[in-house]
């Protein structure tokens, strides 16, 4: 079980980190065998199945990523607990609220994304 005191800081690192624009800590989340699914990759990765596999993989993308919104600045709302995930609720790029469901092996590190977008304000 993830608990919140594990998972609150954890947030907060990946907020900061995507907010701060640094790949290096970026990247130092998640383990070398991700498999990260996001519609997202569709549209800026031009992947038809909208998953990449693998850490290099996922470098390129968050670079072409980051070159597409120079202004990025995720707003974190909740971090949501389970056994073996956390889910991130936060505001993300071109004002969309997203919801990333993240799965961690062993050594902490993330082995699977999820993410969810959505154009609804939750006021």
């Amino acid at each position: 079980m993830i608990s919140d005191a594990q998972a609150r800081p954890f947030a907060n690192e990946w907020i900061a980190a995507w907010n701060g624009h640094d790949m290096e800590k970026i990247l130092a989340h998640y383990a070398d065998e991700i498999e990260f699914s996001s519609p997202f990759v569709i549209r800026l990765f031009n992947e038809p199945s909208g998953t990449i596999r693998g850490k290099e993989r996922l470098r390129d993308y968050f670079a072409k990523g980051l070159a597409a919104y120079p202004d990025l600045k995720f707003e974190l709302f909740h971090v949501l607990t389970s056994i073996q995930s956390v889910v991130l609720y936060y505001r993300s790029v071109k004002n969309l609220l997203a919801a990333e469901v993240m799965f961690f092996n062993p050594e902490g590190k993330i082995i699977k994304v999820v993410a969810h977008y959505t154009e609804q304000n939750p006021d």
